[in-house]
């Protein structure tokens, strides 16, 4: 019993390896949350060096991203087969970025949340859901109006 209550107090998340199907991408939805959920991640300067990182991170590669003010949703796909767990990419990107704003302090919370889409109908779901993230926090009054969202690769299912 003692075993099972530790469970349930976890910390951080479990990182599943990749599953690869038959004729089917990886495709992988995350989310990564600012340190302390502060407010500091909607502004051009952040936009410009995600994108920038995200490009230069080719281990993974970035399709449709969201940046609200205190997280990330993403989207993102393996370059390569046995490709390394998405906490590791993650880690490292985070920690270019952090370099790159560095008046910023330590942008990021330790760990990042992911999960790996199982049929096209999901990637079409999280992203028409999280595009409105913007709307539903009362940022601006319509999707095409936030510009900190884009895609920088296409991930074909």
């Amino acid at each position: 019993m003692k075993q099972d209550s530790k469970r349930f107090l976890r910390k951080h998340p479990v990182h599943m390896p990749n599953i690869e199907r038959l004729n089917q991408p990886v495709i992988l939805f995350v989310t990564v949350c600012a340190r302390e959920r502060r407010s500091v991640l909607a502004s051009e300067r952040v936009h410009q060096a995600l994108v920038k990182v995200w490009s230069d991170a080719v281990r993974y590669r970035v399709g449709y991203y969201m940046i609200m003010p205190d997280h990330v949703h993403l989207f993102c796909s393996p370059s390569e087969r046995n490709a390394e767990k998405v906490s590791g990419w993650v880690g490292y990107w985070k920690r270019l970025v952090n370099a790159e704003l560095k008046d910023l302090g330590a942008l990021w919370q330790r760990d990042c949340w992911g999960r790996q889409l199982r049929h096209v109908g999901h990637y079409e779901e999280k992203w028409e859901y999280v595009s409105m993230n913007p709307v539903r926090k009362g940022l601006v009054h319509g999707v095409e109006k936030w510009p900190y969202k884009g895609c920088l690769n296409e991930l074909r299912w």
